[in-house]
This record gives structure tokens, C-alpha cells and sequence, in this order.
């Protein structure tokens, strides 16, 4: 029986390794593209694009680890059962449940491993990477804006970009709305960030070729139009960037500074729900780990097939029923105030409930 748990732990850490390196690839692809923007669309400095990336990576592990173990597991299986080395066990006499002991062991090892990085190493990275944002903030306030969405971090106004072209902003709309009086709207083919003032938390956005919507101070429901070549307005930072003061969120604390927290919230007579959450997510999503060992195991034996593709189709299934399953428990304890004790669990009982049952059938046939 050793040998036999040897040959599956050599098969499943084989598949472990090209799975984490090629869903590793997928997310650190994704983030590259992103911070790419920063350099070449908004002259962001690379050395601190880079810093940024670096904070980013720890966070990538607690998605790619838990992924690579449950296509692992489904590879291993799968590539068993489409040889026939399953029915070979089978003939043997062995149970097939006893295949499992060793790879629990081994998920049990992982998930403690990331109970460490979800109690240490992401909450330090997050708020890391939380300031370096600012940092570029402050540096390059042009990384503050986005095309093709409504911008709301400036006081007063709400803008919106068609185009940012390195420095340069195209075809702009800035929406003041005003108290009793209908919005002001200042319509602009160009325009840059031009002046900007740390101490004060201002910076100066000229808008070139352009006009104002302006109401008529007479007769309200007119509007009259003033065209511009050159406009300066001045626009106020977002406070964390006006103040270069961070306070931590939840996600940026550990354990130990959320039960802390906790402490100060229910003696001010405030449910402290969502720190709870956060500290039974942590443990629930390090130990996803073993839920997905354990529906893997039946889901690959059913499969029989050991294509590669097959093995990341199905674990791509499950990882997506765990995540809708995770958002919903979330959403629940959010907007009901249910308990987080059982609500961030129900996941893994979920996905352990059906893996057990279906190991059973397995096992039955």
C-alpha cells in the first residue's frame, strides 16, 4: 500500500506543478496587462509599477495553490482510472477510500501553510500594495483617472474620459452638479493635468478646445453655452492622497488586529459581523484545500479520461460553483447579519458533502 500511496503522491505533485504554474501564469498575465497601462498610457515609473506587482503576487497564491490542487487531484485520478489502474486496485481487494489518507495529509500541510500567508503575508502585502497606489497617487495623478468610466474621486465633480493617451486626456465631459440648480456640464476635445500641489491636496486640469453648459441665472430652464480655448479647473484630491494618510481595511489586518478590533467595536456596542467574517474567510478559504481533495478525488475516477483539457474543464466547473457558493454566503452575512460561523463554511461543507457522496458511489461500484 506504500508504494501505491508513493506512485499517487509522485502523479499528483507532477499535476500540482504544471497546474499552479499554468494558472500562476493566467493571473500574474492578467495583472501585467493592467500595470502595462500604468507605464505606457499614464508615464507611471516602472520602478514603482514594479513594487507594486511585487505586493500583488502573495495574494495570487491563495487562488492558485487551492486551483492547482484540485486540477491535481483531477489529473491524478482521471489518468488513473482511464488506464485501468483503478479497477486493477479494485481486483486487489483494496478500498478505494483508502487512497485518499495521503493526500489529506498533504492538504492538511497546504491549508496550514495558508492559514500563515492569509494571516501574515497577504494582510501586509494588500496594505503595501494600498500604498504604493497612493504613492503613484501622489507622484502621477494622471494614474488617478481611467478611461471609459464616471470618475468620483474629485470633490464636487464627476468626470468622464473617452481616451488617455500618455498624458494626454481625450474628448472630456466634467458634470459639477450644483445645490438647487441643474448640473453644469463642461464639454472638452483635449486636456492635461497640468499643475499639481501636494501640500494643498489640489492639482490644476486644463481642458482645451472645449465650452461650459452654463444655466441662465434668469431664466432657469435655459441653458447658454461659452466656448473656450484654454480652462483651468481645479480639482481636490481624495483624501487618502490629500492627507498621504492610509488607515487599514479589513483585508489589510491579521488576525490578531482584527480580534482587537472586534474587542473595540462590541464595547462601543457595534456587531462587529464583518471582522468575524473576515477571520472565518480566512481559515474557510485556506481549508478549501481539502474540499476540493476530496470531490476531486471521486470526480477524476468518474471522468476516466486523462486529457489534460479535461482535468482543467472540470476543476474550472467546480471552482466556479465554490466561488458563486462563497459570494452568496458573503452576500448573506453582509446584508442579513447571519452567522459567519456557519455561513463562510458552508462552501467547504457544501463541496466535502458532495465529494463524500460521491466517493461512496464510487466506492459502491
Amino acid at each position: 500500500m506504500r508504494i501505491l500511496h508513493s506512485y499517487i503522491l509522485k502523479e499528483a505533485r507532477n499535476s500540482f506543478i504544471l497546474s499552479f504554474i499554468v494558472f500562476t501564469f493566467i493571473l500574474i498575465t492578467g495583472n501585467l496587462i493592467k500595470l502595462a497601462d500604468l507605464v505606457i498610457n499614464k508615464g507611471v515609473n516602472i520602478l514603482l509599477v514594479g513594487k507594486l506587482f511585487f505586493f500583488l503576487l502573495p495574494s495570487l497564491l491563495t487562488y492558485t495553490v487551492p486551483t492547482a490542487v484540485l486540477v491535481s487531484v483531477l489529473l491524478t485520478f482521471g489518468y488513473l482510472s482511464a488506464n485501468n489502474e483503478i479497477t486493477a486496485i479494485r481486483c486487489s481487494g483494496f478500498a478505494l477510500y483508502r487512497l485518499l489518507p495521503p493526500l489529506i495529509i498533504v492538504g492538511i500541510i497546504i491549508s496550514l501553510f495558508l492559514v500563515i500567508l492569509e494571516n501574515h503575508l497577504i494582510p501586509w502585502s494588500h496594505f503595501a500594495a494600498r500604498k504604493t497606489v497612493m504613492e503613484i497617487g501622489m507622484r502621477k495623478p494622471t494614474s488617478c483617472l481611467e478611461a471609459g468610466r464616471f470618475i468620483k474621486e474629485f470633490k464636487g465633480y464627476i468626470i468622464f474620459i473617452y481616451e488617455i493617451k500618455e498624458n494626454r486626456l481625450k474628448h472630456i465631459r466634467v458634470y459639477q452638479p450644483q445645490e438647487k440648480r441643474k448640473t453644469r456640464i463642461i464639454i472638452a476635445r483635449e486636456g492635461i493635468l497640468s499643475t499639481f500641489f501636494p501640500e494643498e491636496g489640489k492639482v490644476i486640469l486644463k481642458l482645451f478646445k472645449g465650452s461650459s453648459e452654463e444655466q441662465d441665472p434668469v431664466d432657469p430652464d435655459k441653458f447658454y453655452r461659452c466656448s473656450f480655448k484654454e480652462y483651468p479647473l481645479i480639482l481636490t484630491l481624495p483624501p487618502e492622497l490629500k492627507n498621504r494618510k492610509i488607515e487599514k481595511k479589513i483585508k489589510d489586518m491579521n488576525i490578531k488586529e482584527l480580534k482587537e478590533e472586534i474587542k473595540r467595536l462590541r464595547k462601543k456596542g457595534i456587531p462587529p459581523i464583518p471582522l468575524i467574517a473576515e477571520i472565518q474567510r480566512k481559515f474557510s478559504f485556506s481549508f478549501s484545500t481539502l474540499a476540493f481533495i476530496i470531490i476531486g478525488f471521486p470526480l477524476g475516477i468518474i471522468s476516466r479520461r486523462e486529457e489534460k483539457s479535461v482535468g482543467f474543464g472540470t476543476g474550472l466547473i467546480v471552482l466556479l460553483f465554490y466561488y458563486l457558493l462563497t459570494a452568496m454566503a458573503k452576500g448573506i452575512v453582509i446584508s442579513k447579519d447571519a452567522n459567519p460561523y456557519f455561513w463562510m463554511w458552508l462552501p467547504n461543507i457544501v463541496v466535502i458533502s458532495v465529494g463524500l457522496f460521491l466517493t461512496y458511489l464510487t466506492a459502491k461500484k
